[in-house]
């Protein structure tokens, strides 16, 4: 019965994202999506938030384990989007959420605002390949959940994660790829990848994060696939885990 469900899923994604295609085409959608895009998300992402809570609270209750000798835990996070992550930050982490989408700041400082456990430095906004105004060598974490996917470049993003880490700090994802090439998931997600980038602002279905990561210069990589239950199969395949600098 799973798969009839899909198809109807995959099938009403596919008639929202025609009105996306046709402003694509005539070159109207981009900016308009900028400023949807957010709005759009706070409501679609509810599930899954939910979803993902039990993986959260496992995998940052680790964030603490990389603090300084000196002073509280330095948090960067990539594409903070609403901020769903804060509340799983221990107490007294300075924070430094960055978007590349200016139009979330409306959710972010919502969100900011409920989680007074935690000192927030100014947001930036900026993609996560250029974070040039961060300096080389000054956060002990950095975190990133259901970012890398609408990256332009995975490599360019982990290059500056790995500038703007200590020696010794850890890079946190939580980050939903491509699924086994033999399942039916796969096939779903090759056939409406490009509506899908269309309509969650360049979301990438087929990535295959995990082979970045692994590439990446980290010291140790502690990294797991898993499979979450998520209503929508296309992003049920997942990556969790840390890298060390």
């Amino acid at each position: 019965m799973w798969f009839f469900s899909d198809v109807a899923t995959h099938l009403s994604l596919w008639l929202l994202a025609l009105p996306a295609h046709l402003l694509d085409f005539l070159g109207l959608w981009e900016p308009l999506a900028m400023r949807l895009f957010p709005h759009f998300y706070a409501k679609v992402s509810i599930d899954y938030h939910a979803v993902m809570h039990s993986y959260k609270k496992k995998l940052f209750s680790r964030l603490s384990d990389f603090a300084g000798p000196s002073g509280p835990l330095k948090v960067l996070e990539l594409g903070c989007g609403t901020g769903s992550n804060f509340p799983f930050y221990p107490r007294g982490a300075k924070v430094t959420c960055t978007d590349a989408n200016p139009h979330f700041q409306e959710y972010l400082r919502k969100s900011q605002a409920e989680n007074d456990h935690l000192h927030f430095e100014p947001n930036l906004v900026a993609p996560a390949e250029n974070l040039s105004e961060v300096g080389d060598a000054s956060v002990d974490v950095v975190v990133s959940t259901a970012v890398l996917c609408s990256v332009n470049s995975v490599q360019k993003a982990l290059k500056e994660v790995l500038r703007i880490l200590k020696p010794g700090g850890a890079f946190f994802f939580l980050e939903h790829v491509c699924a086994d090439p033999l399942t039916w998931t796969y096939i779903f997600q090759k056939i409406y990848d490009p509506s899908w980038k269309c309509v969650f602002a360049g979301c990438n279905l087929c990535r295959e994060t995990w082979k970045d990561l692994e590439k990446a210069p980290f010291s140790e990589m502690k990294l797991q696939h898993i499979m979450t239950p998520f209503l929508w199969r296309l992003m049920g395949p997942h990556i969790i885990g840390y890298g060390i600098k």
